[in-house]
C-alpha cells in the first residue's frame, strides 16, 4: 500500500466513508503496513488527521454562528414590530375612566386608540369627557396618554407612566402630569393629505406610530 492510498483511506475514515470503525481501521493499517509507516509518514498522516478534525470543528462552529445570526433579524423585528389594536384587544387595554387633577372622567371609547410594540409594550391614548372640569383645565386637557415603557415623542423622551394631554390651536401637543403640570410641549405636524381625520387615532409609521388629533400628529417611538 503506498502513501497516497493510505492517505485516501485516512481521509475516507475522517469523512465517515469507511465501513470499519476508526480504531479497527487504524489497527489494520498499522499491522499490515508497519514496514512502510516510517516516522515521517506517521507525522504527516497524524497532521492530516488533526487538520481534518479542526476543519470539522470550524465548520460546526461556523454553522452555529450563522444560524444565530440568521435568527437575529427575526428576533429584532419581533421586538420592534408595531400593531395598532382594535376591537376586543383595544377594549382590554383602554381604561373606562381616567383620573386627572382632582377628578375622574369617563373615557370616550370611540375616541380611544392603542398600539403594541413587540409583544409586551403598550401605548394607550384616549379622549375623556371633560365637562366636569373648569374652563382653564378644559383648555389644556383632552385625554390620557399611558405608556408602560419609555418612549420618545417627536424625539422628546417620555418615561413610563400615565399622563394627561391636550392639543392646542398653535400646533402643540402638551403632556401633563396628573396634577396638571406641563412635562413636554411638542410641535405637531399637519397631514394635509389625510382623507378621513378623526378626533384621535393612531397610524403605523416606520418603527413607530403617529398619534393624530384631526390632521395634526406627533410620532411616538418605543425606546
Amino acid at each position: 500500500m503506498d502513501l497516497w492510498s493510505l492517505d485516501e483511506m485516512f481521509l475516507a475514515d475522517c469523512l465517515g466513508g469507511s465501513k470499519f470503525p476508526s480504531l479497527v481501521r487504524w489497527r489494520l493499517i498499522i499491522s499490515h503496513q508497519c514496514k512502510m509507516m516510517t516516522p515521517s509518514i506517521l507525522v504527516r498522516v497524524a497532521a492530516k488527521g488533526i487538520v481534518m478534525m479542526n476543519l470539522r470543528r470550524v465548520l460546526f462552529t461556523s454553522s452555529l454562528v450563522l444560524s444565530v445570526v440568521c435568527c437575529l433579524p427575526a428576533f429584532v423585528i419581533a421586538q420592534n414590530s408595531v400593531t395598532i389594536l382594535a376591537g376586543a384587544e383595544l377594549n382590554q387595554v383602554v381604561p373606562p375612566g381616567f383620573y386627572f387633577q382632582g377628578l375622574s372622567a369617563p373615557t370616550q371609547m370611540r375616541n380611544s386608540t392603542a398600539a403594541r410594540f413587540g409583544t409586551k409594550r403598550f401605548v394607550i391614548a384616549g379622549l375623556v369627557d371633560t365637562s366636569g372640569y373648569a374652563a382653564d383645565v378644559r383648555a389644556k386637557y383632552e385625554g390620557f396618554f399611558i405608556t408602560d415603557s419609555p418612549v420618545s415623542i417627536n424625539g422628546s423622551d417620555l418615561g413610563t407612566g400615565a399622563y394627561g394631554f391636550g392639543f392646542s390651536n398653535d400646533g402643540k401637543m402638551q403632556i401633563l402630569d396628573l396634577a396638571g403640570n406641563q412635562i413636554l410641549s411638542i410641535s405637531t405636524t399637519k397631514d394635509s393629505a389625510l382623507q378621513r381625520p378623526r378626533p384621535l387615532m393612531m397610524m403605523k409609521s416606520g418603527d413607530g406610530v403617529r398619534l393624530y388629533n384631526g390632521k395634526d400628529y406627533v410620532t411616538v417611538v418605543a425606546k
